[in-house]
């Protein structure tokens, strides 16, 4: 005992020495501070109106990223659409979560509302108390589908503001909401029993359901006339900010002669700001002769238009006309969120000018071509200089190649018709405009108040050469890298280089939520140059695919076979409704017939696919599901279509064996092992601690793939996560007799590099996003430790001084466990104790959707 307080002590006094006094630390940040100023000012405090009011594009409306828009002010955050990777981007540029108590959806679309289910985890662990959703009806229905895999949502309350509710105010601005039907729908009877609404969809609805063609053993019951979907439906928002009332004007009032500095000018000051005259010592004071002119309201139309179907609608709707031309609150700007032949469609730019030519309007759509993940590029930027193949450049995507259509859109051929929605397999060019016209950037800036102007001076800057120059800087990056490549001409040629594929990308090799750097689980396997699978397919897997791709994204989804998803935690499967959609366009777009992707998840992410395709989006003819559990070693299949699409599964993908184990984690987790038609073996772990089961299935495995969220010294964290360490990763790679360990799945602390185990050794790598590696790369993997040591020094440095202030706290804890003596608290070990004592954060627990 006394061998340990001497050891606290000298750490203790070598920080002093070399720090000097020691610093009152700083109260840690409320995220909730300005909902508790909120209600201290109570129900009757009315705002003069915001003096900072603007708009800020998250996303552009590439194919990579869809389109969002972040409002701000003052007083509240507002966030309009928040598709798949919205999260990632408002982390990245610091665009604040935890302010957004309302978010505006424009249409019940993956594209809209993918990201949804993420941010609303991430919401609820923020503390937020309430959030609202203004949209679509269906919104209702995604939030109980949602609950499906990510659990009660406790301690947030979610709302649902449907697009017929009266209008929404607060202390910015009030919100109209603006139902728009499509010419289909409006052209078309309502059904008195029934709430959904027919449309260009449901083309193939009329025979037997998807459910029974395509999910065995599934809900079979439930009829697709029944459902609630409604794509015909879109909402636009007209958003008024409240008039700001003028400043009062100090000065002039004291040359006035008024009792500036007392209680008796606050109803003076009250009063003309107000617009009311005041009579002081038997003197008329007008309002404006001490106080400036208020600033008068100003109104903002965010509307999406799908397809040409929407544009005589949104012409001839009431709510707009009543906006141009001369309004009570002019119109500052029009979002459009339409592609390319809807804004040059003579219509629609007709419409556009009648808002006068004061009014600007900002588009966002494919066309608009802006670097999102800037962080990506630049580390994927310096990591190329380490080993320009294994960590090959970010390509770009110029989404120009498709535009999609309802079946009834004028316009040339040639048509791909696939379930009733039309591909135009043609480069769409940017339309031209006769009223001012700006297209989206990610970060561009309209501001409303105090001035109104575009403001770009946050917009990205992708400049590879500064990102080199950076690392070149860094301190014996340089040696390090030339010393890497020559140990590795000097050692022996790879038996197995001349063999491309198997080829493995690593999409997402971070967990929990996505961040900045590293992206929620995903890694493709590339099993020939025409067939590939995916290992889970985490939120924003398909922009992965985009910026590792670029323009070969829709080749390389045609090449898709299955998708193995080895539990339901949100960061490993909200991606793939995203793939399923963006693949049908991708076969249309290449000419090719749209059959269904083979799933092999666990039989729990039937409901969510079933209910989220009955109320929101028909999503169910794109999937053909393999329960996870027939695949296990010695299981008895008796299902005559499981048993066809297992055959089809191995036919398909070249496999002698795809199997399957539970794994130490959540109920209903998985991993697999793929023995392919060659003799390689591949295993894949999933979320597990070290898993028994898992070592046997993957016996003398050629690679196993294996999570490693946290860093060695924190074992109990990692059963309390049901996760596993660096060591133990490896470690049952070892038992497997595994020719070679990716270590995957690092928890966000780790952002850029993990910390090293003393068990790292020539069998093992560590995983990047967008790294790219195949058999005859494994001498080579290993010996690029050097180089990324001293590319992420800084970073490592950093994390080996938490972890030296982790031990002083264990060894605190260790003592007052001492002086205790045999309390009821010491049963409670160090390590949670000093946990306990450490300051959380809102991301220190996993996000977890179970």
């Amino acid at each position: 005992m006394w061998a340990l307080r001497s050891v606290l002590l000298r750490s203790a006094a070598g920080r002093t020495m070399s720090q000097g006094p020691a610093r009152r630390p700083r109260p840690p940040k409320d995220p909730l501070r300005h909902l508790r100023t909120r209600e201290k000012r109570g129900p009757a405090w009315e705002p003069g109106g915001p003096n900072t009011v603007y708009l800020q594009v998250v996303a552009a409306g590439g194919r990579d990223a869809g389109a969002a828009l972040y409002v701000f002010s003052e007083y509240n955050r507002y966030l309009f659409n928040c598709g798949e990777g919205v999260q990632r981007l408002m982390q990245e540029h610091k665009l604040k979560v935890s302010r957004l108590d309302n978010i505006f959806l424009t249409r019940m679309h993956w594209s809209n509302v993918g990201g949804l289910c993420g941010m609303i985890l991430t919401l609820k662990e923020t503390g937020l108390p309430k959030c609202v959703l203004s949209g679509p009806p269906q919104l209702e229905k995604y939030l109980e589908a949602i609950k499906i895999f990510s659990g009660p949502l406790k301690g947030i309350d979610l709302a649902v503001r449907p697009h017929s509710a009266p209008e929404y105010k607060d202390e910015t601005m009030t919100v109209f909401q603006v139902p728009i039907y499509s010419e289909q729908r409006r052209g078309k009877q309502q059904l008195s029993l029934s709430p959904e609404r027919l449309s260009p969809e449901r083309s193939s609805d009329a025979g037997a359901t998807d459910t029974e063609q395509h999910l065995p053993d599934g809900n079979v019951g439930v009829s697709q006339r029944r459902s609630g979907r409604d794509p015909s439906l879109v909402v636009a928002f007209v958003c008024k900010l409240h008039l700001k009332k003028g400043n009062f004007l100090v000065l002039r009032a004291k040359e006035l002669g008024l009792p500036v500095g007392t209680a008796a000018i606050a109803p003076i000051i009250a009063a003309v700001k107000d617009g009311k005259s005041v009579t002081y010592e038997g003197k008329e004071i007008l309002p404006e002769e001490i106080c400036t002119p208020p600033d008068p309201s100003l109104a903002f139309v965010v509307v999406e238009c799908p397809d040409e179907g929407f544009i005589l609608p949104i012409c001839e709707n009431a709510a707009f006309q009543r906006h141009q031309g001369k309004a009570d609150a002019p119109v500052a700007l029009v979002v459009h969120m339409a592609p390319e032949r809807v804004l040059a469609d003579s219509r629609y730019q007709q419409w556009m000018q009648r808002f006068g030519p004061d009014t600007q309007h900002l588009i966002l759509n494919e066309n608009c071509t802006s670097v999102h993940n800037l962080r990506s590029h630049k580390i994927q930027t310096q990591l190329n200089l380490i080993h320009p193949d294994i960590f090959p450049p970010l390509a770009s995507l110029h989404c120009k190649v498709v535009s999609q259509h309802g079946p009834c859109c004028p316009g040339p051929s040639p048509f791909l018709s696939l379930h009733g929605v039309c591909f135009c397999l043609f480069q769409e060019e940017g339309a031209a405009f006769t009223v001012p016209t700006v297209r989206g950037e990610c970060l561009l800036k309209y501001q409303l108040r105090p001035r109104r102007e575009w403001q770009r001076d946050a917009l990205i800057t992708c400049n590879p050469d500064e990102f080199i120059a950076e690392a070149l800087e860094i301190p014996n990056f340089q040696e390090s890298v030339q010393e890497c490549r020559k140990t590795a001409q000097d050692g022996p040629a790879p038996a197995e280089k001349n063999s491309q594929y198997p080829e493995i990308i690593f999409l997402g090799t971070g967990s929990a939520i996505p961040m900045k750097i590293r992206n929620v689980s995903s890694t493709l396997i590339n099993i020939s140059s025409d067939k590939s699978l995916l290992l889970d397919c985490g939120e924003g897997t398909f922009g992965q695919l985009c910026r590792h791709y670029g323009e070969d994204v829709d080749r390389v989804l045609s090449t898709l076979a299955a998708v193995f998803v080895s539990h339901l935690h949100a960061d490993h499967h909200t991606g793939l409704l995203n793939i399923l959609l963006q693949r049908e366009r991708a076969l249309a777009s290449l000419g090719r017939p749209c059959h269904p992707l083979l799933v092999v998840a666990p039989t729990q992410l039937r409901p969510w696919l079933q209910q989220y395709h009955n109320q929101c989006q028909r999503v169910l003819h794109h999937v053909c599901m393999i329960p996870a559990k027939c695949l296990q070693k010695g299981t008895e299949v008796s299902n005559p279509e499981v048993e066809r699409l297992i055959s089809l599964l191995l036919g398909t993908c070249d496999l002698d064996e795809f199997q399957t184990c539970l794994v130490r984690h959540c109920k209903h987790a998985f991993g697999c092992a793929l023995v392919h038609t060659s003799g390689w073996k591949l295993v894949y772990s999933g979320d597990t601690m070290p898993c028994e089961a898992l070592v046997q299935m993957g016996k003398d495995a050629t690679l196993l793939i294996h999570e490693a969220t946290l860093e060695d010294g924190l074992e109990e964290e990692a059963v309390e996560k049901t996760h596993s360490t660096t060591s133990q990763a490896i470690g049952v790679g070892m038992r497997m007799n595994a020719d070679f360990i990716m270590l995957n799945h690092f928890s966000q602390r780790y952002a850029k590099i993990p910390l090293f185990s003393p068990d790292f050794n020539d069998k093992v790598g560590i995983a990047f996003d967008h790294m790219k590696v195949c058999f005859g790369d494994f001498p080579t993997v290993p010996k690029l430790t050097a180089p990324l040591k001293a590319l992420f020094a800084c970073d490592i440095e950093e994390m080996e001084e938490r972890r030296e202030k982790r031990a002083l706290r264990l060894v605190r804890a260790a003592l007052l466990s001492g002086e205790r003596e045999g309390g009821p608290e010491d049963s409670e070990s160090p390590q949670k104790r000093a946990r306990a004592e450490q300051p959380q954060s809102p991301h220190s627990k996993k996000v977890r959707a179970q």
